[in-house]
């Protein structure tokens, strides 16, 4: 055996017994008999606080979502300072995961999704790590992907230990082993990450919109044909991810199928069997609008009138489910999300003189050579640098009247870094002071999860954050994203009773938080400009808060 330093030499030794004992049949029945003998141990083993003793919440059971008897989450999320850096899928030592292709598909597609380079899957008696940088597809064969495969009896062989102390042991990931690995992993072949491919979906679903807009709708204008394939597009996606994420019933969108004739779905959403697919999706829309009053299901005369065939329809909501679909909504980011309508907004629906819909990049962005956005870890770093010095030491009614702005905000990516920094802020601090009562109310401030109670997340929403933007598509994304971002980490969001329990609606508006102007121009601009026409206003946009 080789020399290791003493916390290596301590791991080494408690896999070593974990091993024995498998070995000698104490072998558990079940998967959370599994889970608690073996793979926590495991774990723990490898430096991670899996049983949550010193309060920080760095391994999170996210198993506890589950929809019709389906898991939502993955059975373990592994996170360094606020961050998901991998999965552990967690089976019974029945299921066959060296040739079963199932588990490793559901694994796969949680990761891939959550743009993670590497993820494991397990029954301690077997142990598999996948490379997640490629996209799942149902009828890959479970060895898609895999990286590395081990039975426990190889966990202490020569180079197999330490391929899974260096990768994957706590302090190792905290200096960057998964972060070097996953870089690696994307430069390879056949690796296509999850915003890309997400972009790509966006892109595919606008046009096949658009197209059948200009052509059943011949009287539309370019601007109108662009707002109502926006418009669509986001609702679609929203209630979606909500799907996902239990605040609404998975299958939602499907319903509205006219070839659905259940008579419970006739009752709750006002289908009354002879409407087609698009007129269905709009009653949907009205019952959302009356469940969130987000702004976001707002009743608009241009898109309820809009004549779309149910081909169009249906393609695109199927798209969005499997087995098209390769998202797990449920752990997708919201910044990838964000990130990917960034790209998508460089581009607008043009009508050519046949009166056919061209989807191409903007002017501006074509003679700028395309769309650029800051990466991620340089809107944590400038928010951490501005918003985080801002509220140092402060306490969570200090920073209520702190209101953080982005006059040109585009679709959202630092207000939503802002918010995120919020969030975490907020939690930290609760958790430490273990406090109970924020803004003098009665409920709960924590969930059952660990993570800030859906209200919280609102108040701390409308109270800080703002932005303005002279690009109306780019605003409603910024929307969208916070709105998305408010419920990412709140479980079981209908049973809080948000709509009850405060007598006020799931989500908040924030038409008085995100703004449509050109916040460069106040509206003085027009006492000397009387002459110009409406096209070229409208462009102008003047603002003024």
């Amino acid at each position: 055996m080789a020399n290791y330093n003493s916390a290596k030499q301590k791991a080494y030794d408690v896999i070593l017994h974990l091993a024995d004992n498998f070995q000698n049949g104490i072998k558990s029945k079940n998967e959370t008999e599994t889970r608690r003998y073996y793979i926590d141990k495991f774990f723990e083993a490898l430096g991670w606080d899996v049983g949550n003793e010193k309060g920080k919440r760095e391994v999170i059971h996210e198993d506890i979502v589950k929809v019709k008897g389906k898991t939502k989450f993955p059975d373990y999320g592994f996170y360094f300072k606020g961050k998901r850096v991998f999965f552990v899928e967690a089976k019974d030592t029945k299921v066959d995961i060296k040739n079963d292709s199932r588990p490793a598909f559901q694994l796969r597609s949680y990761a891939w999704s959550a743009k993670l380079g590497v993820s494991i899957l397990t029954d301690f008696e077997e142990f598999a790590v996948y490379d997640c940088t490629v996209r799942p597809k149902e009828n890959d064969r479970t060895e898609a992907a895999r990286i590395k495969y081990f039975t426990y009896e190889d966990y202490l062989k020569e180079g197999v230990f330490d391929y899974i102390y260096d990768l994957f042991e706590r302090e190792n990931v905290a200096n960057g082993s998964l972060d070097a690995y996953s870089e690696n992993l994307c430069n390879r072949k056949g690796s296509e990450t999850v915003d890309v491919h997400f972009l790509s979906t966006l892109d595919e679903l606008r046009t096949k919109l658009a197209v059948v807009i200009s052509k059943l709708n011949r009287e539309m204008s370019e601007k109108d044909i662009n707002y109502a394939v926006q418009q669509i597009i986001d609702r679609i996606i929203f209630l979606r991810v909500a799907e996902d994420r239990n605040v609404e019933n998975y299958g939602l969108l499907a319903l509205a199928n006219p070839k659905n004739k259940n008579e419970d779905d006739f009752k709750n959403y006002g289908f009354n069997g002879e409407n087609s697919y698009y007129e269905n999706l709009n009653y949907i829309f009205d019952r959302a609008n009356e469940k969130y009053n987000s702004g976001l299901f707002d009743e608009d005369a241009i898109v309820r009138n809009l004549n779309i065939d149910d081909k169009t329809i249906k393609d695109i909501i199927d798209e969005l489910y499997t087995p098209k679909n390769p998202y797990q909504f449920s752990v997708i980011p919201v910044e990838i999300i964000g990130n990917a309508y960034e790209q998508f907004l460089g581009k607008t629906i043009s009508i050519d003189k046949n009166h056919k819909a061209v989807i191409e990049l903007k002017p501006e962005v074509r003679k700028a050579g395309g769309v650029y956005y800051t990466p991620e870890y340089i809107v944590d770093y400038i928010v951490a640098n501005t918003v985080g010095e801002a509220i140092k030491g402060k306490t969570p009614d200090e920073i209520v009247n702190i209101k953080i702005l982005d006059p040109a905000c585009g679709s959202g990516s630092f207000l939503l870094g802002a918010y995120k920094y919020l969030l975490n802020y907020h939690k930290e601090y609760f958790l430490k002071n273990k406090t109970k009562k924020y803004m003098g109310s009665r409920y709960e401030i924590i969930d059952e999860s660990g993570n800030l109670a859906l209200w919280v997340r609102k108040q701390i929403l409308i109270n800080n954050i703002f932005g303005v933007d002279i690009d109306s598509n780019a605003v409603e994304v910024a929307k969208l994203s916070l709105l998305l971002k408010s419920f990412e980490d709140s479980f079981n969001v209908n049973e809080y009773g948000q709509g009850s329990l405060l007598n006020e609606k799931i989500l908040p508006s924030l038409d008085n938080n995100i703004k449509c102007g050109n916040s460069l121009i106040g509206n003085d601009f027009y006492e000397s400009h009387l002459d110009l026409d409406d096209a070229t206003l409208y462009k102008i946009n003047c603002f003024d808060w």
